[in-house]
């Protein structure tokens, strides 16, 4: 998929399974539709890229991928810690792209557990500085849409409930 989309960073955070992802993409679809080049990756993708370019001596052509598109969409930032090196590679890449162009990102992580997923606490106070500084942040918050389906089948009940459920008939 293409990427870009206009002159805001978009955090969409915290919830699991509700629909972050599909709102990204469809950012990204208007985006393209209002003629905005739009690039998506997913975090660990993106990670992995700058951390193969970095070892081979040739992050700046990588880096070209992520810093030409008006739009980078990164998907499932928080799902995997990042290695070693890995935030600063990133940081520098959100530094390139502060005040020219957009990010959307999602991430199942409230924005103070990214010091842990990003493996150095000042470097992710440096990006969330940069990142929220012209943000529209939409936190979305309630039950995976997947895990409504199956309730609503009756073939999942949430482990709350099992666990009352348990405490009840003792």
């Amino acid at each position: 998929m293409p990427s870009a989309v206009a002159k805001w960073v978009l955090p969409l955070c915290e919830a699991l399974h509700i629909g972050k992802s599909h709102l990204a993409v469809s950012l990204g679809l208007l985006a393209i539709e209002k003629g905005y080049s739009v690039y998506f990756t997913t975090a660990g993708k993106l990670v992995q890229e700058l951390m193969t370019g970095y070892q081979e001596d040739r992050l700046r052509r990588r880096m070209r991928r992520y810093l030409s598109p008006k739009v980078l969409i990164i998907d499932e930032l928080g799902y995997q810690p990042f290695p070693p090196t890995a935030a600063n590679l990133f940081f520098q890449l959100v530094s390139a792209r502060y005040e020219r162009s957009s990010i959307i990102m999602t991430s199942n992580k409230a924005f103070g557990a990214w010091g842990e997923v990003l493996g150095d606490p000042v470097v992710t106070s440096a990006i969330l500085d940069r990142m929220l500084h012209h943000a529209y942040v939409v936190n979305i918050r309630g039950e995976s849409y997947r895990m409504k389906e199956r309730k609503a089948a009756g073939m999942y009940q949430s482990p709350a409930i099992k666990t009352q459920q348990l405490e009840e008939n003792r």
